[in-house]
């Protein structure tokens, strides 16, 4: 149960210009795109039907952990001012971003051929017999990481997301910059 005098006094901070709002609307915003991203890799998922390869599953990684951060940096801003709290927790958001970029960036490599997958993205082989199909429906197959499902204005999903990731680095580096300045 949250104590009706710590949210009263980080109020009371907010208001007398101690923690400026920005820091804390910067966790807002890290929360909202990485949690947003989220829903809309699951409904391209679950409601348009695309299946994720096992390079598209790594690069949700950072955002599955990322959020929960951001909302670590929210509760922060709002209950516990304290900069390097914050800017601890905005460039290990950051850092998250960065390493999923950098899958990103591999990811799409791999799609336009100009390195190899790791083995778990072969492709799934193809044809055989009746009794190997039969005996290959108990086992979930993930697609090939080589094909890209769908492009948008010539990027695909990892293509999309090295941009998604990237602006969300460089905003959770800004704004551990920002908690420190004001440090």
């Amino acid at each position: 149960m949250l104590n009706p005098d710590s949210s009263a006094s980080a109020a009371a901070t907010l208001a007398a210009g101690r923690l400026p709002g920005g820091l804390l609307a910067l966790a807002v915003v890290l929360l909202a795109a990485s949690a947003g991203t989220i829903v809309v890799a699951l409904a391209f998922e679950h409601i348009g039907g695309y299946q994720p390869c096992a390079l598209c599953l790594m690069q949700r990684t950072p955002y599955y952990l990322g959020a929960p951060i951001a909302a670590l940096a929210v509760a922060a801003a709002w209950f516990w001012p304290m900069r390097s709290v914050l800017a601890l927790l905005f460039a290990a958001f950051a850092a998250l971003m960065f390493y999923g970029g950098g899958v990103a960036i591999y990811h799409a490599g791999v799609e336009w051929a100009f390195w190899e997958g790791p083995a778990a993205c072969a492709e799934a082989p193809g044809g055989g017999s009746a009794a190997d199909m039969l005996g290959d429906l108990g086992q979930v197959t993930l697609p090939s990481c080589t094909e890209a499902n769908w492009r948008f204005l010539g990027l695909s999903f990892a293509g999309w997301n090295v941009l998604v990731s990237a602006a969300l680095a460089a905003l959770g580096l800004y704004a551990a910059r920002q908690a420190l300045r004001r440090a």
